[in-house]
Formats: structure tokens, sequence, C-alpha cells
């Protein structure tokens, strides 16, 4: 799965909590996928659930 496909999976609350627990500024009006984007890859397939490549 690439990462548009996790970040429409994600919820955007649990995707602020990861980015605040990595100190990442997200600006004034982030969506899912720039959080996505900038948050560890292993930590948003975790948050989906997903097991795949």
């Amino acid at each position: 799965m690439d990462v548009e496909e996790l970040a429409k999976k994600a919820k955007l609350k649990d995707l602020k909590e990861i980015a605040k627990k990595h100190d990442i500024k997200l600006g004034r009006c982030p969506t899912k996928l720039t959080i996505a984007k900038k948050i560890p890859r292993e930590e948003l397939k975790a948050l989906v659930g997903g097991s795949e490549k």
C-alpha cells in the first residue's frame, strides 16, 4: 500500500497524536495526507493495521 491509501484509512485524530509524539510541526490546516507523509511509515502501517507491503 502506498501512503495515500494508508492515509485514507487512518483517522485524523490518530495521525495528529503520532505527529505530536514525534514533535512534527503540522502547520495551520494539515490534511490526513500531509501528516501521513511526515510520520514514520512503520507507525502509519501499524495505525491502519496493515501487514501488507
